[in-house]
């Protein structure tokens, strides 16, 4: 299969670009809001405990989290992926060079880290209005699948974050008029690769948001704080190290572990460990009373 040409500009309104990507992010935060919201709301699903924050707080924390995904999440992509932006800074040979941290609108984040800017986020903020932090965590844990499945579709038809080679049948060739207008050739070549966003898509998106709703909605796991964050954790980090052996290796890793584990890899298993001890934490202690 041919990769579309998709354009990443849904519309241009005079010198402002509107971005599929960008896009992809606010339909993420503001959907994840309306559901975070409704689960806020529904005070029998935490029963025999009570919901760790009231909507206005709620309605608070959504601009921190919104600032710990955008901060936390390019800082991740140049620390883990391109450390060599940050010497830009100081000797780029132009403007756009120097500056480029700051271009989020060409791509380029990092879900790990935006992960670590939200956690920052819901600890600052938990501790300044006094509220348990595993269930504010257990609160937004199952709004997260949203944002990474519109994400993952963004990668798609930006053609970027492609898989490895492959000849399956639904195999696409990453390269078409647009890619090569925008970088001069195609970064994938032209040989047929996994599509491993839409991978992610299905998996980290679309399965993982029916694991934590189920947990929810009907396993109430609500009731010990620390449950659904666990599993969030889990079956993200089990989910990404799986899609990694199909996606593009980094090829800034160590010649050493090159073909052994990626940098996705490597970030997922402290998610896992730690999920994991949520989980039994939790299962070892009785439901939360108000």
């Amino acid at each position: 299969m041919i990769f579309p040409e998709f354009d990443p500009v849904l519309i241009q309104l005079g010198p402002l670009p509107i971005r599929w990507y960008a896009l992809a992010y606010v339909a993420g935060i503001v959907l994840g809001w309306v559901y975070a919201a409704r689960i806020i709301k529904t005070e029998r699903i935490w029963s025999p405990g009570r919901p760790p924050l009231t909507t206005p707080q709620l309605d608070d924390l959504v601009l921190w989290i919104t600032l710990g995904i955008i901060v936390g999440g390019r800082l991740g992509y140049v620390l883990f992926y391109k450390p060599a932006i940050l010497g830009q800074i100081f000797t780029g040979d132009s403007l756009g060079e120097r500056l480029e941290l700051f271009q989020l609108w060409t791509g380029g984040m990092s879900f790990h880290g935006g992960f670590l800017g939200v956690v920052l986020a819901v600890v600052i903020f938990g501790r300044r209005n006094k509220a348990n932090l595993l269930s504010i965590g257990d609160a937004i844990a199952p709004v997260v699948p949203l944002g990474l499945f519109f994400g993952r579709i963004a990668n798609f038809t930006n053609g970027e974050l492609w898989g490895r080679t492959t000849d399956v049948p639904w195999a696409i060739r990453f390269c078409n008029d647009r890619i090569r207008e925008t970088y001069g050739f195609c970064p994938a070549g032209d040989l047929p690769r996994h599509p491993s966003q839409l991978y992610e898509a299905g998996l980290e998106g679309i399965v993982l948001f029916v694991v934590l709703w189920l947990a929810v909605w009907k396993w109430k796991l609500l009731a010990k704080p620390g449950y659904v964050t666990g599993l969030f954790l889990v079956g993200y980090g089990l989910s990404r190290a799986a899609i990694e052996t199909v996606r593009e290796p980094d090829s800034h890793m160590p010649e050493a572990l090159q073909g052994v584990i990626t940098m996705g890899m490597l970030l997922s298993i402290p998610m896992i460990l730690v999920g994991a001890w949520l989980i039994w934490r939790a299962r070892s202690r009785p439901p939360v009373a108000a």
